[in-house]
């Protein structure tokens, strides 16, 4: 039995888990529930950062484990000066997915570490260049259900990668975790990654 200290995933994510997963970590997953509203006049990095802050401590809370170490983050699309949530329709979705194109569509996630009652916490932001999904893919799209639970109405790593012209900066950031800048907190924090 490995003897390293308790590293929880306040996060019901299977992308985030996944992507600790392929760093080596084999987090608790410990989903949590916080009001996810933007707040009138909150800018995207304020929406991500407050959030991941707030799943963190609800994960602490919940926890009950001032050893343990606890992960959250929050990731958001931004396309057409507007927050992109989940879709709630197909009318929905095919309103987001024109909104896509636009020239300043970035992937934000805050990534929240908490420890010992000392948090810490980073943004990381993606400039996304994609292209308008065709009419006549829409509705497939739509039924295969890949993005009827994502940010932004689609999945970088499944189908909506044909639509995806370039990506500048984090890859993993857009999946829902960028990976290099979460083991490098994790490390600011003191988790021992290698033990």
């Amino acid at each position: 039995m490995s003897n390293s200290p308790r590293l929880l995933l306040a996060s019901s994510s299977p992308r985030r888990l996944a992507l600790l997963r392929q760093a080596h970590l084999s987090p608790v997953v410990l989903p949590v529930d916080v009001d996810e509203s933007v707040r009138d006049g909150e800018s995207p990095l304020d929406y991500v950062q407050r959030l991941a802050l707030a799943k963190a401590h609800a994960g602490q809370v919940r926890a009950d484990d001032p050893q343990a170490w606890v992960l959250a983050a929050d990731t958001t699309v931004v396309a057409g000066g507007e927050i992109l949530g989940k879709p709630e329709s197909l009318a929905d979705a095919q309103r987001i997915w024109a909104l896509l194109p636009s020239a300043d569509h970035c992937v934000h996630t805050a990534i929240a570490v908490m420890h010992g009652g000392h948090a810490e916490v980073e943004v990381v932001t993606t400039r996304v260049e994609f292209l308008a999904i065709p009419e006549a893919d829409q509705v497939a799209y739509w039924d295969s259900d890949e993005p009827k639970d994502k940010a932004g109405a689609y999945a970088i790593q499944g189908y909506a990668a044909l639509y995806v012209k370039s990506i500048h900066g984090s890859y993993t950031n857009v999946v829902g975790l960028p990976l290099a800048e979460t083991v490098a907190l994790l490390r600011r924090t003191g988790y021992p990654l290698w033990e």
